[in-house]
């Protein structure tokens, strides 16, 4: 390894060693036909040690992560649109950030990119890409997709970022019938622990016509620590494929009753309490789609913050994903934050990178790590009424 990406490495083991428990996979997440511990992560997986934690500097670990990835194209440059001109602009905003991370073992071995070279696709490049998204923008809150490094990568180091988390590997994975898997992938939901205070965290298996199914979400209910003030958040990751309109439909259903369930409990019947909500994921799906259509007409007062990007106020991005696959090219927009409109204010939104900056082989890429981009906003909470 080169000097930045010595020191990088450094850094994540010394802190990794110092950890008071082991950072491996639960053996009932792994895959039958693999030993438990075969298939972690060998950079980052070591013995447990004694030591205490040694907390990261966040500002440190992003600058050793750009040393590191010193040779790559110029990274993707986006702005902050700031809705209403930035007026009554919350002091301390609440940062929110979705993003499908393109699971490892799906990357290099299914997804068959065509136009990305399979160094791009590395481990050890894609791993400092998504840390230096990740703390380029230091979300307070955190969604995530297709996270199979989360037991020997994100846990612990976000972890020693002062961030909580909780994870949802799907049921049946594809990653493990992927040859050096990393285990499972599913879906992370990361909190900063200086904003927000865990209440509670569940974790939903979506339904379809009351069949389970191998899409998930996490659901956890914070306190914010500076206004008292609720905020329930999901991280969900809807069937892909084009054929399956009507099953994510049906998924996105049944995600809606239990939020609605959930909100309910919360307020213990009182009609005039109102619940912030933020739902976050990649849907898989376009917003003419019928699971669209139905979180923008919940009952649940939803709209999609990426929306405040357009000129009408009612078009979203035209694209959040935009990848060449051996089946052709796809650029169409899949990845949402949804949020309820009465309780939350959507105070600025990180700009979608347009064609030329993407480049002509699309993603992922030397530059960005995932084929979908990630979606960012600033909120805050609406005056009670």
């Amino acid at each position: 390894m080169g000097g930045g990406a010595t020191r990088l490495y450094n850094t994540l083991t010394q802190t990794f060693s110092g950890s008071s428990s082991p950072l491996s996979i639960p053996p009932s997440y792994l895959s039958p036909h693999q030993p438990a511990l075969t298939n972690l992560d060998s950079d980052f997986c070591l013995q447990q040690k004694s030591a205490p934690i040694c907390p990261l500097d966040p500002v440190e670990l992003l600058q050793q992560c750009e040393e590191a990835l010193r040779d790559r194209p110029p990274h993707l440059h986006r702005n902050f649109v700031y809705i209403n001109n930035g007026d009554d602009i919350a002091s301390i905003p609440i940062r929110v950030m979705q993003w499908n991370i393109l699971a490892q073992a799906l990357g290099v071995g299914v997804d068959n990119f065509v136009r990305c070279p399979l160094e791009a696709l590395s481990w050890s490049r894609r791993r400092s890409l998504i840390l230096e998204e990740i703390l380029a923008y230091r979300p307070h809150i955190l969604c995530l997709q297709e996270v199979d490094h989360y037991y020997d990568t994100f846990q612990p180091v976000l972890a020693n970022l002062g961030y909580s988390s909780h994870f949802y590997p799907k049921p049946w994975s594809p990653c493990l019938d992927i040859e050096g898997n990393s285990g499972p992938d599913g879906c992370a939901l990361f909190f900063d622990e200086s904003r927000f205070e865990l209440l509670d965290s569940v974790n939903i298996r979506l339904s379809a016509m009351m069949i389970p199914t191998n899409q998930v979400a996490v659901v956890t209910t914070l306190r914010c620590r500076s206004s008292g003030r609720y905020v329930c958040v999901a991280a969900t990751h809807l069937k892909a494929r084009s054929g399956w309109e009507w099953f994510r439909s049906a998924q996105g259903s049944d995600l809606l009753w239990h939020l609605q369930n959930l909100v309910q409990k919360l307020v213990g019947g009182n009609s005039n309490v109102k619940v912030p909500l933020l739902i976050c994921g990649d849907f898989n799906a376009v917003p003419s789609e019928e699971v669209y259509r139905r979180f923008a007409t919940s009952p649940l007062g939803l709209d999609s913050a990426y929306k405040k990007l357009s000129q009408d106020g009612v078009s979203e991005p035209e694209y959040t994903t935009w990848k060449i696959r051996g089946t052709g090219e796809c650029c169409c927009t899949l990845d949402y934050i949804w949020y309820t409109k009465d309780t939350l204010r959507v105070d600025a939104v990180l700009d979608i990178p347009d064609e030329e900056q993407i480049g002509p082989n699309r993603l992922p890429s030397y530059s960005y790590p995932s084929d979908h981009l990630s979606l960012v906003c600033d909120f805050s909470f609406r005056e009670k009424e």
